[in-house]
Formats: structure tokens, sequence, C-alpha cells
């Protein structure tokens, strides 16, 4: 089943990132490898309907996190023409 949510866009800038894992401390683990990549805000997790763990944080996409994270987020643009994926809108 997919799972649409209904809200109001993050401001320009900024990208809402939701994680979905089995445990916390994969939640968390996910979570950290995007602060080392860009500035965030706290995250807030919340259980989820399975037992699973949901994780909510807020990146600043315009502000990477350190010189380190840099190479790889020029790396991993995407190029021009390639689409979503299959499962993607």
């Amino acid at each position: 089943m997919k799972y649409i949510e209904t809200q109001t866009l993050p401001s320009l800038g900024h990208a809402e990132v939701r994680i979905i894992a089995h445990t916390p401390e994969a939640a968390r683990a996910v979570a950290e490898a995007l602060r080392g990549c860009f500035a965030g805000a706290e995250q807030r997790s919340y259980p989820g309907l399975d037992g699973d763990t949901r994780l909510h944080l807020t990146v600043d996409t315009a502000t990477p996190a350190g010189p380190a994270a840099r190479p790889w987020l020029a790396a991993s643009l995407t190029p021009v023409g390639a689409g979503a994926h299959s499962d993607e809108t």
C-alpha cells in the first residue's frame, strides 16, 4: 500500500526526510549519515504501525554540513534526463 502524506512543502532550500526502519538504531544511523552531508534540524522519531521506527528530519539542502560533504554531493547529482524510478511519482 502506498502512503501519501498531505502536508505543506518545506521552505525553499530544505527537504523533509522520512526514514522507516526495523530498529531505532538503523534509523538513527541513516539520519547521522545525512547530517554528515547536510546541515539540519533535530530529528523526530515515532513508533510505526508494525513495530517499526519512523524518523523524520529536516535538512538544509543549500548548506552542506562541511567541506568533506561537497565531493560526495557533486558526484551524486542526477544526470540530466534521468527520470523517476518505477515506484516513484
